[in-house]
């Protein structure tokens, strides 16, 4: 049995997040520990960052699969200009943001970098698995 593009990005949007709910799990626990409160929305602020990069990637290669190879390239490459301006613009506002301790702003940086490579790690393994017809 074979699978089509959109069981596969399917796939790798439930896996993702699953992971994203058991680190933003883990670094939720360990910034209370570190940070109180402040600890905590910051594991839940970069879950909900790494999440909404996932659903962008995904959902720019399924929009881009639709399309010949120039929009294929212009979607996916739109996408990456997308995320890394929300990117900025999301730790701007953190950076300001009152309610963020001196404290919390590691649990941040280490919530979202422990998403982006448990997802990099978790895509590889979906797409590797997945047994696509090849087109002709």
């Amino acid at each position: 049995m074979f699978d089509d593009l959109n069981s596969v990005m399917f796939r790798v949007l439930k896996l993702g997040s699953l992971l994203v709910l058991a680190v933003v799990s883990i670094g939720s626990a360990i910034g209370f520990l570190i940070a109180g409160t402040s600890g905590v929305l910051a594991a839940l602020s970069g879950g909900l960052a790494a999440l909404a990069f996932t659903a962008l990637t995904v959902f720019s290669l399924l929009l881009g699969a639709k399309l010949g190879l120039g929009g294929f390239l212009a979607v996916v490459l739109g996408g990456w200009l997308i995320k890394m301006v929300l990117f900025l613009v999301f730790f701007w506002v953190l950076n300001n943001a009152d309610w963020l301790s001196s404290e919390a702003r590691p649990v941040v940086f280490f919530t979202v970098v422990a998403a982006v490579i448990g997802g990099l790690v978790l895509d590889t393994w979906i797409v590797t698995k997945a047994r696509i017809t090849p087109s002709v």
